[in-house]
């Protein structure tokens, strides 16, 4: 399973998005630090769920690092989130 399954899985399993789009940008940052030659170290993460209702930036940001973190230490390097509630 490549780690952008695995994010989305477990996206998925912790928050019930109603939208959610993993996106690979590990190319456009190849030679930068934390880039790794076989990728899987960049992510775009956009997502909508209820679990964000009520919540700020901050907190919805850190909700999803808390649920990704065995990814940061397996090589993820970077994660550029758009988190919002539905609607």
């Amino acid at each position: 399973m490549s780690r952008a399954e695995r994010i989305h899985a477990t996206l998925t399993a912790r928050f019930a998005p109603t939208r959610l789009v993993v996106q690979d940008d590990s190319a456009q940052h190849a030679g930068h630090a934390g880039a790794a030659p076989g990728g899987e170290t960049h992510y775009t993460v956009v997502m909508e769920s209820a679990a964000f209702v009520g919540l700020n930036r901050v907190a919805r940001s850190r909700m999803v690092n808390e649920a990704l973190a065995e990814e940061f230490t397996t090589g993820l390097h970077a994660l550029a989130l758009k988190l919002n509630p539905p609607g």
